[in-house]
């Protein structure tokens, strides 16, 4: 399925518009490491070489088409200058995300809750092996964890356990110029990625 005809053309455009770009430029502002012709990519904490050749992890196996989207995504949207808005947000805060909001929730969030409520200690371990570290910051919950999903693209996971009254709750939080290097569409994959890597994982 993943390398499907119509999966397989929307990967070769991907790699045909990254061909031109500029790499050394690029990697300054992305805080990127360069391996001849080839970014490396860290998502998650995987590293992920990305040329005009193609896209691959450290064992030279093509990653997800999702995953390829969203690299390719990052570097055609590489800003000029560091954006402004250092300040979290969610997902719905976004001015172009509602067409996705609907899937962001039931595709990111709730999986990650219903999956792993009672299994904090699980989630927690899970989420430090995918570049996780707990999160300082001033938000009552069970559990925050910092993401560098990408680099200058952190995400921010606040995990409330299920109770005798309420079921668990999870929201996942982007900085608010996240929206300068990924589009809305890559940006809600960015998040099911990580709720499809926790929940895999955990089974």
């Amino acid at each position: 399925m993943e390398h499907a005809p119509v999966f397989e053309r929307i990967y070769q455009e991907y790699i045909g518009k990254i061909s031109p770009l500029d790499l050394h430029i690029i990697k300054d502002r992305l805080g990127l490491k360069l391996d001849k012709d080839g970014a490396i990519i860290p998502f998650y904490g995987i590293p992920y070489r990305v040329s005009k050749q193609g896209i691959v992890d450290a064992n030279g196996r093509r990653p997800s088409h999702s995953v390829s989207v969203v690299l390719c995504k990052y570097l055609l949207m590489c800003p000029e200058n560091e954006p402004k808005g250092s300040d979290w947000v969610t997902y719905k805060d976004f001015k172009d995300a509602a067409p996705f909001v609907g899937g962001f929730l039931n595709t990111a969030e709730k999986p990650i809750s219903r999956t792993l409520g009672g299994r904090m200690s699980e989630l927690e371990r899970l989420s430090m092996e995918l570049s996780g570290r707990p999160a300082d910051i001033e938000i009552s919950c069970d559990l925050a964890v910092r993401f560098e999903a990408l680099p200058r693209v952190p995400l921010l996971m606040l995990f409330n356990d299920r109770d005798e009254d309420f079921p668990a709750q999870c929201s996942l939080l982007f900085e608010r110029r996240a929206e300068h290097y990924l589009d809305m569409e890559c940006l809600a994959m960015v998040g099911i990625i990580l709720a499809a890597r926790l929940t895999r994982s955990s089974n």
